[in-house]
């Protein structure tokens, strides 16, 4: 059980650079669309369902360090990278099922990101795409 949604807590948000550096808090809307991935997917295959985010906050120092863009909504805390994997086959869903999910269900709004292991999801007011 997370502590801001059944399947989320406030942890796997913290910017990882490793200085204790305070980013670690997380936009609600973002969290509540991955809550939304982890129930679409668990009624699609029947089975419980994990995202594991590979790309949380990031300090600027950080993203810096990581490449991140200069703007990037890592670190106004409404960004993660992420997978999403069914717990009881250890199956990985394919990102691409994950950003054609996404990009339906949000099409007017939200920056979403298709790279070959993982989706991005960035919960701006406008659409932006962009992918393999």
């Amino acid at each position: 059980m997370g502590d801001l949604t059944t399947n989320f807590s406030r942890w796997e948000f913290e910017c990882q650079c490793g200085t204790d550096c305070g980013y670690i808090a997380v936009d609600f809307e973002l969290v509540n669309v991955l809550q939304d991935l982890v129930e679409h997917f668990k009624t699609k295959y029947g089975q419980r369902v994990s995202v594991e985010i590979t790309g949380p906050n990031r300090c600027p120092p950080h993203n810096k360090a990581e490449n991140g863009a200069p703007g990037s909504k890592h670190q106004f805390c409404i960004a993660a990278d992420f997978k999403v994997k069914l717990v009881d086959t250890n199956h990985k869903i394919n990102p691409r099922e994950v950003y054609d999910y996404l990009d339906i269900k949000y099409t007017g709004k939200f920056g979403i990101g298709l790279y070959h292991n993982r989706v991005h999801l960035d919960i701006r007011p406008e659409r932006a795409r962009w992918g393999i």
